[in-house]
């Protein structure tokens, strides 16, 4: 008795497991819709050997060529189900609703076919209506459950306004059967209705739980990478620090060579050129160290946008000066913002993508939401080739990049300072070519300073 247990449970178990969606992997609808096709498998599996059994031990009349045509096309469906979910193309939950309502259809037929209302498997509208009420918004298990009460009265009152001897009852007998009849109705509206209240009711909450453990799982996950990034970062500037200082004192002491040993002026002036990029590294490197080690990692800076849109301009023109970038500024000079350190250096990055990925020119517009006054709207568009769909879907992960030699980071880190701030990015491709990232970043508000 005990190994038959043990047999029994992991098989009922495992039934359980492939018939309930789970969570993870893939979208719930589209697990819905594999499961749902697996559960009217087995449930046509289990009607025809029930069928069969009828057909051996019992003289109940079946019609036999309506249920082979009935089965034919319940496995079509279920063969055209199983080629759409091969298909890229996502699954809506108005086509998931759209796969229930065919089990609905296929269940009305059979039943108008035989006995109606006194077929046991009307019962079976109350399985797909769980199913709704578990997968789907609660829209639409509210009009399937009003549709299949509908449904089960209909039948009802076809049996009751039926002239016909049950099984040879009459009078009393036929009576308390027709109440019997009302009775299982009064059971089956019941049912509907708090599988279609509690249900989905619990179904939301669990879907809003899952939403919120996935995201705090990936703020854990991108708070890891931001600590992992931060160490190499300081470990680089650490590195460089020493290399860097060995070439500037190198390059110090060729600047003292006179005029014989410098045989031509250009060689001079290339020695400036490297002078000014060394400083330029080392300044940077410098910023960066102290970004990392400073108490306060999230102070922040209030600038007026002329102020915030000016020191990006001129980031851009000294350190591509032949790019052509366009900047426009479409909103009040004076609108505040706070800024944190890494914020100039996010929007800069983006600036740059355009630049890089850009066939002529790139156009930067600074802009107030007009659906949500108290964001900023800054666009950055470029004429390029725009990002390929397998990048623009991973877009914003790290060691994801178009480019060769790029590190993927760029996007990243420039999401995660936003984020911060209280923004966002978008990237998406436009309908001429080119790509267009849209930054989002809220306005702070305005204080009596500002008003002055």
């Amino acid at each position: 008795m005990y190994t038959i247990r043990m047999w029994r449970l992991p098989g009922l178990h495992r039934l359980a497991a492939s018939l309930i969606p789970a969570q993870a992997g893939g979208s719930l609808t589209r697990q819905g819709l594999r499961r749902l096709l697996l559960l009217r498998a087995f449930v046509t599996g289990a009607c025809c050997c029930g069928v069969l059994g009828l057909r051996l031990f019992s003289d109940l009349q079946v019609p036999m060529t309506f249920l082979a045509t009935l089965v034919a096309a319940i496995i079509a469906s279920i063969v055209l189900g199983y080629w759409r979910l091969r298909l890229s193309r996502p699954i809506g939950e108005s086509e998931l609703f759209a796969h229930i309502l065919t089990d609905a259809a296929f269940l009305v037929l059979l039943l108008l076919y035989t006995g109606g209302i006194g077929n046991p498997l009307i019962s079976y509208l109350l399985v797909l209506l769980a199913v709704s009420a578990t997968l789907l918004p609660r829209v639409f298990a509210n009009v399937f459950a009003v549709g299949s009460i509908a449904i089960y009265t209909l039948f009802l009152l076809l049996d009751l306004s039926a002239e016909h001897d049950t099984m040879g009852m009459t009078g009393k007998a036929q009576t308390m059967f027709e109440l019997h009849l009302v009775g299982m109705w009064v059971i089956f509206v019941v049912s509907a209705v708090l599988i279609s209240v509690f249900i989905s009711a619990m179904a939301s909450a669990v879907r809003e739980r899952e939403h919120h453990l996935a995201e705090a799982r990936e703020k854990e996950m991108r708070n890891e990478q931001l600590v992992a990034i931060g160490t190499l970062a300081a470990g680089t500037a650490h590195a460089l620090g020493t290399p860097l200082a060995t070439m500037s004192v190198i390059l110090g002491e060729l600047d003292e060579l006179d005029g014989n040993a410098l045989e031509q002026g250009s060689v001079r002036r290339d020695i400036g050129v490297l002078r000014e990029q060394v400083s330029r590294c080392k300044h940077s490197l410098g910023q960066l160290v102290r970004h990392y080690h400073k108490d306060d990692p999230n102070a922040r800076e209030r600038l007026e946008l002329a102020r915030f849109a000016a020191d990006i301009k001129d980031y851009i023109l000294n350190v591509h000066p032949e790019a052509a970038v366009d900047f426009a500024v479409a909103a009040e000079a004076e609108t505040p913002l706070e800024v944190e350190p890494g914020l100039r250096h996010a929007v800069i990055n983006i600036i740059e993508n355009g630049i890089k990925a850009a066939r002529e020119r790139v156009a930067v517009r600074y802009a107030l939401d007009p659906a949500e006054p108290g964001m900023l709207l800054i666009r950055v568009s470029d004429d390029g080739p725009g990002v390929p769909a397998e990048v623009l879907e991973r877009i914003g992960e790290p060691f994801v990049s178009r480019r060769d030699g790029s590190m993927g980071l760029g996007i990243f880190l420039a999401n995660a300072s936003l984020r911060r701030a209280g923004g966002n990015i978008e990237l998406f491709n436009g309908q001429s070519g080119g790509a267009t990232t849209l930054i989002r970043l809220p306005v702070a508000k305005r204080t009596g300073q500002d008003q002055a």
